[in-house]
């Protein structure tokens, strides 16, 4: 059996191989397939939070915000409408390009700006959380916990991606 092993107590394994073996095309299918996944789960939630943000102006208790609060919620509201256009992008450039023979170049476009929305994301849920962390508790327990949840963001949407990238790729 070319590319295995045999162990008497387990039944033969196969090695795994090192890559894939597939064409620029089919990688940057493939690439394109994997990101339109990740921005169908960013986008739901980013949709859900700014569509929450929107109806926010039209609740009583908007009346009652300060001059603090209320720039909170446009600075809440703009980085929100920007963080759908990004997380949107890659489809309008994709459909503006396609049949261009130009795929995997698009596809690394598409990354950067899904990388950038995820940063644009971060900042609307941050300042989305403080905006109602300042109406419901002390500005210092707000600002604190917001900053515990910003520590969060960071650790798993960035050192932890980057701690797995530099153990598990080692391995190859």
């Amino acid at each position: 059996m070319a590319g295995t092993w045999v162990n008497r107590d387990h039944p033969p394994v196969e090695r795994p191989r090192q890559g894939r073996d597939e064409s620029a095309e089919e990688r940057a299918d493939r690439r394109w397939a994997d990101l339109l996944q990740e921005l169908r789960v960013a986008q739901t939630g980013m949709q859900i939070l700014f569509g929450v943000l929107l109806i926010v102006v039209f609740q009583p208790v908007f009346a009652t915000l300060d001059g603090a609060d209320r720039t909170l919620y446009v600075t809440a509201v703009t980085l929100g409408a920007a963080t759908v256009a990004a997380l949107i992008a890659p489809v309008a450039l994709h459909r503006m390009v396609a049949g261009r023979h130009i795929k995997p170049e698009t596809v690394v476009l598409a990354a950067a700006l899904a990388k950038a929305s995820m940063g644009m994301l971060a900042a609307t849920m941050a300042a989305a959380l403080l905006l109602l962390l300042r109406v419901a508790v002390d500005d210092t327990v707000a600002a604190v916990l917001t900053g515990g949840f910003c520590l969060w963001l960071l650790a798993l949407w960035l050192l932890l991606p980057m701690w797995a990238r530099r153990r598990y790729s080692s391995r190859r």
